[in-house]
């Protein structure tokens, strides 16, 4: 992962921890939604970068989950201009790919045990979240106790990545050089 590409993902998972955060609080649901919008943007962008990141260094599992956990964002962000309760359906399944998303990133030992710990917390949240909504019960995106309180855990996580990016972001660099150097190109015709 380059400089930039660095620099790019730990300004996402900010962006994304503070504003997601931010638009919890807030009672206007137009700053609401301007939150959420540039918070699920740059979490959108972070998560890509690193799923792609932790491709080409060979971590299969912590990619797809990187991946997985973009596109829960992603469902996420469809529903950011709608009402609280307008958006539920795609809470729901958005909290649904988070929780599968954060569970892939957690398990394998590519991040500190405080971060794995925050994530299969905030995994385990989610999944029950996006669980009862399916099963019926109307939970908005910041009802109490869950969601609200599964926010810290993830936000926390965030940090964590953060923190794992800017120690350790030049090794993931060189991991990617070197898986790339033992694989011959492909050429797609």
């Amino acid at each position: 992962m380059t400089g930039a590409l660095r620099a790019l993902t730990v300004l996402g998972l900010f962006a994304g921890g503070v504003l997601g955060m931010a638009g919890s609080i807030v009672a206007a649901q137009n700053v609401r939604a301007v939150c959420w919008a540039i918070d699920s943007t740059g979490l959108i962008v972070a998560t890509a970068i690193l799923a792609l990141s932790y491709l080409r260094a060979g971590k299969i599992e912590v990619a797809a989950g990187f991946l997985v956990y973009a596109i829960g964002e992603g469902i996420m962000l469809t529903g950011t201009p709608m009402s609280l309760e307008g958006s539920v359906p795609s809470f729901a399944a958005g909290t649904a790919l988070w929780a599968a998303g954060l569970a892939l990133v957690s398990v394998p030992r590519e991040f500190t045990l405080v971060t794995r710990l925050t994530g299969l917390v905030a995994s385990v949240l989610f999944g029950v979240v996006s669980l009862r909504i399916f099963w019926g019960d109307t939970l908005t995106p910041i009802a109490r106790p869950l969601p609200m309180f599964a926010y810290p855990a993830l936000v926390i996580t965030f940090i964590g990545w953060i923190w794992t990016i800017v120690r350790h972001g030049a090794e993931l660099g060189a991991a990617e050089a070197s898986e790339q150097s033992r694989h011959a190109p492909v050429v797609i015709r």
